[in-house]
């Protein structure tokens, strides 16, 4: 098919409505997608014009995009005041109360600063107050560039992919923040950090290095964000309650953990945060490599009356170290001899217009609350005291993931709305577009079930719905399955979803029950897809997709009509397939699958365009 609308493989007793709905939805999956004919612009304010000017567009698919965006370039954060030297080991604190807004403090390069509370100085955009090295911009990476430990004198870190050095080597040409506040230090209004390294006091019992709960106007850029060698510090940047115009770019965060049974924590983040009374809007985390034993990045999880809203999350590299993963070569135990406790690389709990794009997310792997998902969609109404729930108003919506590349992990992406473990509904998961994405080297030996999709609802109303996903090329364990389903019993099917022109490995067992078994039957029917997926959703559309490697038992007739069965992946025709663990999944002029996407596109991601998008990520 070229250039067609996507068909729907629909039970022939529906009714006419919902004939209807599946066809609009179809279409839309065609025709609501922007423009990305050459992978994603890569600028760190492609999306965002100065004065704070959102260019997002309107929607991706059934996703609405951000309505408001941070524009984060030098220009548009100005500090036209006086340079203020600041000695080493004085009080960082009384000079910003000391400053004017519009001032730039000048920190020594491989000086030291106790802090606890940086004040709020109530400034305005056109007069930040700039917290810096005193190092020269001509010895710093360029505006837009990303900082490494290299600048804090570090020239590699174990189990760490390499990182770029100062010219002439690694030097302190960084100024550090220590901090004595357990719970963060607390950053204020209209503040660029740039040249900065957040760190801890050893053995100090620190569960956050910097908090920008209430601030408002803050870019932590090309920031050191770590604590100190062998500590046990949970998280490294919190955005919480009130938190409005934050964003982390060009930043290193690393070494955020926490350890099983004997650890001071449960759960460990790079960037957290999506909770509290007040409202919490326009975050960017841009081009930086995090961190973390848990989540890399996680938004909810937490009591709230909101939900964040308008977060941009663009070039950044979710990684943790194999290092962390007990029997891999070079495992490193921590001092009690127990395990870090590892999670997701990405989790949303609460979020509203999220884009998530151009991130190569590695290394996940389960063992603790987790099944090695790499990317978590699950909105959560946390239990609170005496049977109460402490977020009713919890949603996850309008998430848009595309081009993003995941590797090294227990199983792909994980969308559920669950009751489970005393969690009560929350208000909505809904309007999530995942497009353009390769996943690769999925294996139950990373202590997960292997699958590319698991798509679960729990809830008593208002079910999981309207999911697309479109042009993804990946690889399930072939002991896994493509996809695991559920829509458990006493609870509404799911519907809206879309599955169209993806190149997939389908596994042993293509589409299978995530939840049922004896006394828990559930909408799946494992031994059929078509009829998994026709009870577990009202309305879908399952089409125009190669199916490699299908097992004999899952024959064509038993599929949703209109899909492509290559028997091997040698018939896809990729430029290298290598196993389905790093190749390149790009088409072969000579493949079957070349231009015969919907919309004209090759079937798969859009392979050109991801190795744009990911250039320089690592």
């Amino acid at each position: 098919m070229r250039g067609g609308v996507v068909k729907s493989s629909l039970p022939k007793n529906l009714p006419f409505p919902c004939l209807l709905f599946c066809l609009a939805l179809a279409f839309v999956v065609v025709s609501g997608l922007p423009t990305l004919a050459a992978g994603p612009p890569t600028g760190e304010n492609a999306y965002c014009g100065k004065g704070n000017v959102a260019q997002f567009g309107a929607q991706d698919g059934p996703a609405e995009l951000p309505k408001t965006c941070y524009y984060t370039a030098l220009d548009g954060t100005p500090s036209p005041g006086k340079q203020i030297r600041v000695a080493a080991k004085s009080d960082l604190a009384a000079a910003i109360d000391g400053a004017k807004c519009g001032d730039t403090l000048l920190l020594p390069a491989g000086a030291s600063f106790e802090v606890e509370v940086l004040p709020s100085k109530k400034c305005d955009d056109q007069h930040y107050i700039t917290v810096r090295t005193d190092t020269p911009d001509s010895k710093l990476p360029p505006e837009g560039t990303r900082i490494s430990p290299a600048w804090g004198g570090v020239a590699s870190l174990p189990g760490r992919p390499p990182f770029a050095q100062p010219s002439g080597g690694p030097a302190k040409l960084l100024a550090t923040l220590v901090v004595r506040r357990p719970s963060g230090a607390v950053v204020g209004d209209h503040l660029r950090f740039i040249g900065i390294e957040w760190t801890t006091p050893p053995g100090a019992n620190i569960y956050l290095i910097a908090t920008a709960e209430h601030a408002d106007h803050v870019i932590f850029d090309r920031n050191w964000v770590h604590p100190a060698d062998g500590s046990e510090v949970g998280h490294g940047v919190g955005i919480t309650d009130g938190s409005h115009m934050v964003a982390v770019i060009n930043s290193y965060v690393n070494g955020l953990n926490c350890i099983a049974l004997t650890g001071k924590c449960t759960d460990a983040t790079a960037i957290r945060g999506g909770w509290g009374d007040e409202p919490i809007s326009t975050l960017k985390i841009y081009n930086n490599f995090l961190e973390s034993s848990g989540e890399n990045i996680l938004f909810g999880g937490a009591p709230s009356a909101i939900n964040p809203t308008d977060i941009e999350i663009r070039r950044n590299h979710l990684f943790r170290p194999m290092l962390w993963r007990e029997g891999e070569p070079g495992y490193t135990p921590t001092a009690s001899g127990h395990p870090y406790i590892v999670k997701n690389n990405f989790e949303l709990k609460s979020a509203i217009r999220v884009l998530f794009e151009a991130n190569l997310l590695e290394n996940s792997w389960g063992g603790f609350s987790q099944a090695g998902y790499s990317i978590l969609l699950t909105p959560r109404n946390q239990p609170g005291p005496n049977g109460s729930f402490v977020c009713p108003l919890c949603q996850v919506t309008d998430v848009t993931i595309r081009y993003i590349h995941i590797s090294h992990a227990g199983g792909g992406i994980a969308m559920a709305t669950a009751t489970k473990n005393g969690q009560g509904p929350a208000l909505a998961g809904t309007r999530w577009s995942i497009h353009d994405v390769v996943i690769d080297d999925l294996s139950k030996k990373y202590r997960g079930g292997g699958e590319l999709f698991e798509i679960v609802n729990e809830w008593p109303e208002k079910p999981l719905n309207s999911v697309t996903i479109n042009h993804v090329t990946g690889f399930p364990d072939p002991q896994a399955h493509l996809m695991i389903v559920a829509s458990q019993e006493g609870t509404p099917p799911m519907y809206g979803l879309v599955f169209t022109n993806n190149i997939v490995a389908v596994g042993r067992y293509p589409v299978w029950d995530a939840i049922g078994g004896p006394g828990r039957p559930n909408c799946a029917h494992a031994d059929v897809p078509v009829t998994s997926i026709a009870n577990c959703f009202t309305t879908y559309t399952f089409s125009n997709n190669a199916l490699v490697e299908t097992p004999p038992a899952f024959p064509p007739s038993r599929w949703p009509s209109n899909n492509m069965f290559p028997q091997t992946a040698n018939d896809v025709r990729f430029v290298n397939y290598n196993n389905g663990n790093g190749g390149n999944y790009e088409l072969r002029p000579n493949s079957p699958y070349k231009n015969k996407g919907t919309d004209g596109k090759d079937l798969g991601a859009d392979i050109v365009g991801l190795n744009a998008a990911l250039a320089n990520i690592e």
